[in-house]
């Protein structure tokens, strides 16, 4: 086996980022599922055509079932959608070049909520967590000629409201939103978009969808899963290098040379590896002679190039002041930051195009903002915003989907948030706009100051509860995950 990963491109700071060629003996055939699909609710009286990605919503918008969602009170008048099960359906013809790949993997990018997945009658999984990636090996369930996929998803409200009932030991607060939100109740307890069962700034609309793309893939040896790139550097002997993480899927024991390269900085290194059957993660190494560090402006200043920064955030007494000072130093350099809260675009993730992401973050630039805070009420944003951000020198205040309450800590309820903290660090973390991940959006502050009414001999069971998740779960794994990438972190 010989692999060569190139590593090319530019990244704004500090963090490696840019476009990632793979050339191997072993060459990975990728089968597009997304287009139209069949779109199904349960009792079978509505059949439609539906685009993936998408979601039931929109599906319903463009062939005429609904009007704009936003006009009056739509919100409320079309709360039957989220109330029903939904399901997605498509064929596909299997070609002779997949059928004799030795490996075919049925990969979601985003399933909008709860749902159960069958290949030609036979159950293939199930999944719970609008913001994980879920595959599935699917090579024996294949056959020649047209195979049927099937989603079936679960009304989110329905959903939610059962694994509250399942929860009978105490509440997890808030039941539901104020009522003049005409919302729906008990979100914390599914995993999805918080703000997508109302908020204060915006309408209740449950999504239901394959909100990201869906397909085959389909190898012999292995393949490359993903790749990221974070920055180290040795303060003693002011030197750089970059650690390159590679996600391998292997069919089988593989042995060989791995080189790695950035030809923008001249640098290459070859390496001996050693995958095991199954998803391995290595990490490598590549020592950097010549650096340039750039602050947070935008990079139409600058020529495509290699940049690298570092991030600091400085709590230090105040002389003076019974508090701490909180700012950032990007590369050595006290900045301020300025901006505003990142809400999502719209309420169906599927309408967010690149034109109106683009618009939105210039027209930020523009009025001389140079940091955003994504929302934890909201989604981890598309791949193309934190490009967008890395490009123009917006600096991205990440927080973790957790938003204004109080969250079960059952194994289930735990494990599915260790997946989805795991694969957001790595899907985003070579990203130079990030310069913190931070846990949730004012749940400590709720806790602290009493905002759901729990008794004072109550308190300690919530607070076992908050440590669990955020400081024992996430913080662990967000270190463990980044702890090359001298960003900081706060629960």
């Amino acid at each position: 086996m010989l692999l060569h990963v190139r590593l090319s491109g530019w990244a704004c700071w500090c963090l490696f980022s840019g476009v990632f060629s793979v050339f191997s003996l072993q060459q990975r055939l990728t089968v597009n599922l997304n287009g139209k699909w069949r779109l199904s609710n349960s009792n079978g009286s509505l059949l439609l055509p539906a685009q993936v990605p998408g979601c039931v919503h929109s599906a319903l918008q463009q062939q005429g079932y609904i009007t704009d969602p936003y006009f009056r009170f739509n919100d409320v008048s079309y709360r039957w959608i989220a109330l029903d099960n939904w399901t997605y359906t498509t064929t596909f013809t299997l070609s002779a070049e997949l059928s004799v790949k030795q490996k075919v993997l049925l990969v979601f990018d985003g399933v909008d909520t709860v749902g159960s997945v069958s290949l030609n009658g036979i159950a293939v999984g199930k999944t719970n967590n609008m913001f994980c990636r879920h595959d599935f090996s699917v090579k024996d369930l294949l056959k020649d000629g047209e195979n049927v996929l099937q989603v079936g998803l679960l009304s989110p409200i329905l959903y939610a409201s059962e694994q509250r009932k399942a929860h009978t030991s105490y509440v997890v607060p808030p039941e539901c939103p104020p009522g003049v939100q005409k919302g729906e109740c008990h979100v914390n307890f599914i995993r999805k978009e918080q703000s997508s069962f109302s908020w204060d700034w915006g309408p209740s609309f449950p999504t239901m969808g394959l909100w990201k793309g869906v397909r085959l893939e389909a190898f012999d040896i292995l393949q490359l899963v993903q790749v990221s790139s974070v920055p180290l550097y040795n303060d003693a002997f002011s030197q750089w290098r970059v650690q390159i993480e590679l996600l391998i899927d292997a069919v089988q024991t593989a042995r060989g040379q791995l080189t790695l390269s950035i030809p923008e900085l001249d640098s290459e290194q070859t390496f001996q590896t050693h995958f095991n059957p199954g998803k391995t993660k290595s990490n490598f190494t590549i020592l950097i002679n010549t650096v340039l560090e750039m602050t947070p402006v935008s990079l139409l200043c600058y020529p495509p190039q290699v940049y690298f920064r570092t991030v600091e955030l400085i709590q230090e007494p105040v002389v003076g002041s019974p508090g701490l000072s909180f700012y950032f130093r990007i590369n050595g350099k006290p900045i301020f930051l300025k901006g505003s809260n990142w809400i999502p675009v719209h309420s169906f993730q599927d309408q967010v195009t690149p034109d109106v992401l683009k618009n939105l973050l210039q027209s930020a630039v523009d009025a001389n903002m140079n940091a955003l805070r994504v929302w934890g009420g909201g989604v981890y944003e598309q791949d193309l915003f934190y490009e967008i951000c890395d490009e123009l020198g917006i600096m991205v205040w990440q927080d973790f989907m957790f938003a204004c309450a109080m969250y079960p800590t059952e194994t289930d309820f735990i494990q599915t948030v260790r997946e989805e903290v795991v694969q957001q660090v790595q899907r985003l973390k070579s990203h130079p706009s990030i310069i913190i991940w931070s846990g949730n959006n004012e749940n400590e502050a709720a806790l602290a100051t009493d905002w759901f009414d729990i008794p004072a001999s109550q308190r300690p069971k919530y607070i076992r509860d908050y440590v669990m998740l955020y400081v024992d779960n996430i913080k662990k794994l967000v270190l463990l995950y980044t702890s090359t990438c001298q960003m900081p972190l706060i629960p």
